[in-house]
């Protein structure tokens, strides 16, 4: 057996339908385009709706995705947000506040690209808070309570 021997199964190879080649042929006279009509008689454009305005073009114009169109921001990274009061009603004194424990805790559903902490609330206990982000606010609450602010870098 050799190189030339090689062919394909028998069968798996369609020849293509020849249209419009005689009424005999069975695909002869309309060609598989049924009878009368515009898609009848040429092909249109993908697309087309028969004269109504296409879809394509009812559509409101989007002219490129970037940071700056439409506020999509495809470098955007979405937060998983928990206020700091959130924080005070949950953990208790020193204790170590991840997103695991924010996960664990029922405050967050997913970590997303991160953990973001809000000032949103009162702080009255010291904590060790871990998070991706934090707003000003929060960090100077955190801080003000002699808890301690760490960013996680990932």
């Amino acid at each position: 057996m050799d190189l030339s021997d090689l062919r394909p199964n028998p069968k798996s190879r369609k020849s293509r339908k020849r249209v419009g080649r005689g009424l005999s042929a069975g695909q002869g006279k309309t060609a598989g385009r049924g009878e009368k009509g515009q898609k009848h008689r040429f092909s249109t454009s993908p697309g087309f709706e028969g004269g109504q305005t296409a879809l394509y073009r009812r559509l409101p114009v989007l002219r490129g995705v970037s940071n700056k169109a439409h506020n999509i921001g495809i470098f955007r990274k979405q937060f998983a947000v928990v206020n700091v009061g959130a924080l005070a009603a949950r953990f208790d004194a020193d204790a170590e506040v991840t997103p695991e424990a924010l996960l664990d805790s029922g405050l967050i559903s997913k970590v997303l690209d991160g953990v973001k902490i809000l000032g949103e609330g009162e702080l009255d206990r010291p904590l060790k808070v871990r998070a991706h982000a934090f707003s000003a606010t929060a960090r100077e609450k955190i801080e003000a309570a002699s808890g301690t602010v760490e960013v996680i870098d990932e």
